[in-house]
């Protein structure tokens, strides 16, 4: 990819990421503990050593790696990015895609969780609650629509091999 193009590019996902992730674990759940003033989370970096620290850590790090899976399929294959205002140009059926057809979503809650297990806090388990419950709106009801209005029966087919959210365990369609 020449250089100006590339450049092109990093700019479409930098600008998805800042507007999308970046927003719902960063900004969102910064302003959920300081409007709930938690103060939990000082005491949270304490925990690291512990079991529950290690188990967080190991989640939030495998809800990244799942993220930059996903992503890097997106910028590879599908010539395009995860904001709806640049969807891909290209269907993709290939790694975390052929397990479960939201990968960068659960990569999304799974970070979410861990943010709220690191943070000891309710009020960001209700933000991942609401963000999933979201999804479980917009994602029927207003992205496989559109889905199946871009790729046609390869979608159809896609959608009745592999399952939305819970991931199966051989690769389908």
């Amino acid at each position: 990819m020449p250089v100006p193009v590339f450049l092109g590019f990093l700019l479409r996902w930098s600008a998805a990421a800042i507007l999308l992730p970046f927003n719902v674990l960063v900004i969102i759940p910064g302003a959920t503990l300081l409007a709930f003033r938690h103060t939990r989370i000082s005491h949270a970096w304490s925990d690291w050593g512990s079991p529950a620290g290690i188990i967080t850590a190991t989640l939030g790090l495998a809800g990244l790696a799942l993220a930059l899976w996903s992503v890097g399929l997106f910028m590879r294959f599908g010539q395009g990015t995860a904001a709806p205002w640049d969807p891909p140009k290209r269907f993709i059926l290939r790694g975390p895609y052929r397990y479960v057809r939201n990968p960068m979503l659960m990569s999304i809650f799974i970070m979410q969780l861990a943010e709220a297990i690191f943070s000891h806090s309710w009020p960001l388990y209700g933000w991942l609650t609401i963000f999933i419950a979201a999804n479980l709106i917009y994602i029927p009801y207003f992205e496989e629509p559109g889905l199946k209005k871009r790729f046609g029966p390869d979608y159809l087919q896609y959608k009745r091999s592999v399952p939305r959210w819970l991931p199966k365990l051989k690769p389908g369609a």
